[in-house]
């Protein structure tokens, strides 16, 4: 069973987001991307309430700006997904979980040491240039159901 209800264009999404934002980090680096973008979809609290699918958290908007760079600006975004990232996809949508991103909403990359904390909430681990974080302690129980 899956973690989240998805069609075949969600996976299409996902892949290319994973691409856009952590190609350089290989195949761990996109499935832990992966893995952030369904926990926003599952998690019903903070800056994701509201957010049911996986097409609603790729478009989110906040402060004005899409909540992931690459659908702004990036032109990988845009190019049709690989198999293998679709394979991916795939797998973190159905079960993939693991930990820094395990129970993350959030990540990026500081291009220097991962703060403490990002935006109030605490850092969860490191993988390659990305760093990651988890609600804060009784904010979000939903982020850390399976």
């Amino acid at each position: 069973m899956a973690r989240v209800p998805y069609r075949e264009n969600d996976i299409n999404l996902i892949a290319r987001m994973m691409r856009a934002e952590a190609v350089g980090e290989g195949r761990l680096g996109m499935l832990m991307v992966g893995n952030v973008i369904v926990n926003r979809a599952r998690a019903d609290c903070l800056d994701f309430e509201g957010l049911r699918s996986i097409r609603d958290v790729i478009f989110q908007v906040q402060g004005g700006n899409y909540s992931f760079e690459a659908v702004q600006k990036g032109n990988l975004f845009y190019s049709p997904a690989r198999e293998t990232e679709k394979n991916l996809a795939r797998k973190v949508i159905k079960y993939w979980r693991q930990h820094p991103a395990k129970y993350a909403l959030w990540y990026y990359n500081p291009y220097a040491e991962c703060p403490s904390t990002w935006y109030g909430q605490p850092f969860a681990g490191q993988y390659k240039q990305h760093c990651y974080y988890e609600p804060a302690a009784n904010t979000c129980a939903s982020a850390y159901r399976y």
